[in-house]
């Protein structure tokens, strides 16, 4: 084919394009045929931009989210109001989870306590507080307890404080008891099993009474920026466009929220953060941050076997030594036999056939487990992804006009697989830094968004920092020939004995996507089909999930380039994407017409937990946020 026949017909496909034309709207005859000339393909499908055009195929459109294809140069929204209205307050927090909840609340305590007047205002992409709220969790109470010296008076869901702790290595058949010696990271004594969801509804409520604006339902979904290049708040996404990218009649802006300092607590890989981490190069000095998934069911089970306070944590079957993970199945004191278990995988793994969601469902059959949930019921069911990288990935934290706070930076202590105690203290010293600042009467700031440095400063001289140091060689470990195990020897020695003083920081194997090998080096893993009663498949646990999206928006799981997933990630690695994601959005079908699969992305069934962008070996695919209160509905997950 000719260059210039290339051009030509490439040049007939831009004019479809910039009329907005979509084969759902009505075009006249001359048109129709002008643009099925030049595409040569069946209904439904559209060409992509220059930079993906293919004289040899086209690719099936996928994504239509602005992101990728700007509406200034999309006819449909031409005359479309795009003002947006703004509000004007101190501080404005992005995401209410354990800790911009601590940063909400002592900020409004520092504030009533020394009679000032500071508007706080907190948005939250889940439609209730905790909706989005995921982990295990086994809480270190000491960074709640700083923030609510009298959580017990005021009625804190603390109800099930650890009173027995369990470690044990798994094969096949057997499980090997580990003694878990006081000083160890693994010790519990002290920690509440909790259901962090209601934790952190009941935090919402403590920072609504103290005077917060919070707002549940609004996603954050753009940074802005003063003329200085300092951050000036964030703009909430805007609502009602179809899924083909179109403005709906019911179309409206988001809300811009301008603020002197702004805080992002979005959790583990947050979206902005990562534009924040470009934006001004917060990375340059540390390691790249290395990821798990984390998946969760909650069950009622037999009166008998419930055991309430009990903590049972395992690593070893059924992933190899050279794939990090573990389970975790604790017992609730909830005025029901209920638990929570869930398994957890580390990202660098390097096998594409691997099925986090099907390696937990494999665990719950080992014959340590399986006895336990023999004849209860399971009620729900989700997943997150979780930091791991600990000291070494941890970004520069303080930048003109914002701060990062919690899971968003990554200040989990994994072998002790606790991170709400160490997010919530990064949003106490994150409020006292900034409300310093804001009553200074010696105020000066190079910069019209206040760069509060003193956060970061604060943070590395306190316990947090501390905690994070003495653990920080504990991941790293498992990389060596012995793998997981490894790692158990290495924490043995250097930190029950030596407290982590070893002299040397190790590394990471560098960024999880890049981990991945080609499908034909590597075993296709075969796994047992679900029996329904102990075992579930993919669809039937995410409806337990509650995860509900309104259908006609476009996918917030964007594409770079729509053709990547079936000439790169396919070809190469079998596309593991439809295979790290626990919730099904991921398919590839085939082609209507010819030989061939294309990408089918299920948006709806998404339960926010990241894992596609940290994963994907050609880091094509873009997480942004949905229209507000979209994605799971957790109840005390």
């Amino acid at each position: 084919m000719s260059a210039v026949l290339i051009l030509s017909e490439y040049e007939q496909v831009s004019k479809c394009i910039s009329k907005g034309i979509t084969w759902n709207h009505a075009i006249s005859g001359q048109e129709a045929y002008q643009c099925f000339h030049a595409l040569k393909i069946k209904k439904d499908y559209l060409p992509l931009c220059a930079t993906r055009w293919s004289s040899t195929s086209v690719v099936p459109r996928i994504t239509t989210h602005y992101t990728v294809c700007p509406r200034d140069k999309d006819k449909r929204w031409e005359g479309v109001n795009m003002e947006r209205f703004a509000e004007e307050a101190d501080v404005v927090i992005v995401g209410a989870g354990p800790a911009g909840l601590s940063a909400a609340i002592r900020l409004k305590q520092l504030a009533t306590k020394q009679e000032k007047d500071i508007r706080v205002c907190l948005v939250e992409k889940a439609a209730q507080i905790g909706a989005h709220t995921l982990s295990g969790a086994c809480l270190d109470p000491c960074g709640f307890e700083e923030l609510f010296p009298d959580w017990k008076e005021k009625g804190a869901p603390l109800n099930t404080p650890v009173t027995e702790d369990r470690f044990g290595i798994l094969t096949e058949k057997y499980r090997i008891p580990v003694p878990i010696l006081p000083g160890l990271p693994m010790n519990n004594h002290g920690n509440y099993i909790v259901r962090l969801g209601h934790l952190v509804s009941w935090m919402g409520e403590q920072a609504e009474s103290l005077g917060v604006e919070v707002y549940p339902g609004y996603a954050a979904a753009e940074v802005l920026f003063h003329e200085d290049g300092s951050v000036k708040g964030v703009a909430t996404n805007d609502v009602g466009i179809q899924k083909d990218g179109a403005p709906k009649t019911t179309f409206e802006r988001g809300l811009e929220l301008h603020a002197k300092v702004t805080i992002f607590a979005e959790g583990c890989h947050g979206h902005l953060a990562k534009q924040l981490y470009k934006k001004f190069d917060l990375r340059a000095n540390c390691e790249p941050q290395t990821y798990g998934i984390g998946l969760k069911e909650l069950w009622l089970i037999d009166e008998k076997k419930w055991k309430p306070g009990r903590v049972d944590h395992t690593v070893g079957w059924p992933l190899d030594r050279h794939t990090y993970g573990g389970s975790f199945l604790y017992h609730l004191n909830e005025g029901e036999p209920l638990i929570a278990l869930g398994f957890v995988v580390g990202l660098d793994y390097q096998n594409p056939y691997l099925s986090p969601f099907r390696e937990f469902q494999r665990w719950k059959h080992h014959p340590s487990i399986q006895p336990t949930l023999e004849g209860g019921k399971r009620i729900a069911y989700g997943a997150r992804a979780l930091n791991e990288g600990g000291l070494q990935s941890i970004p520069k934290l303080t930048f003109p006009g914002g701060l990062l706070i919690g899971c968003s930076p990554g200040f989990m202590n994994v072998p002790k697989i606790k991170g709400t105690h160490t997010a919530m203290k990064s949003g106490i010293l994150a409020a006292e830094s900034i409300f310093n600042q804001l009553t200074s009467e010696n105020l000066q700031s190079k910069t019209t968004g206040l760069h509060v440095t003193e956060y970061e400063d604060n943070l590395k001289k306190s316990w947090v920092w501390k905690e994070l140091y003495t653990v920080r060689n504990i991941r790293p470990s498992c990389h060596g020939i012995l793998g997981v195990y490894g790692g158990m020897i290495y924490t043995g020695i250097f930190y029950w004995i030596f407290r982590g003083m070893e002299p040397w920081t190790l590394k990471h194997k560098g960024s999880d996507s890049d981990q991945l090998k080609p499908a034909k080096d590597c075993t296709p893993i075969e796994y047992p089909k679900p029996d329904g009663q102990i075992s579930f498949d993919l669809l039937s646990s995410v409806a337990l999930s509650g995860t509900n999206h309104e259908h006609d928006q476009p996918a917030h799981l964007t594409l770079k380039d729509d053709s990547i997933p079936v000439n790169r990630n396919l070809s190469i690695y079998d596309g593991p994407e439809q295979r790290f994601c626990p919730a099904g959005v991921y398919e590839f079908v085939p082609l209507e017409q010819g030989d061939g699969f294309r990408l089918q992305i299920n948006a709806q069934n998404c339960v926010h937990c990241k894992t596609c962008d940290i994963k994907d070996p050609s880091q094509n695919i873009n997480w942004v946020v949905p229209e507000g209160g979209g994605g799971p509905a957790y109840n005390g997950m």
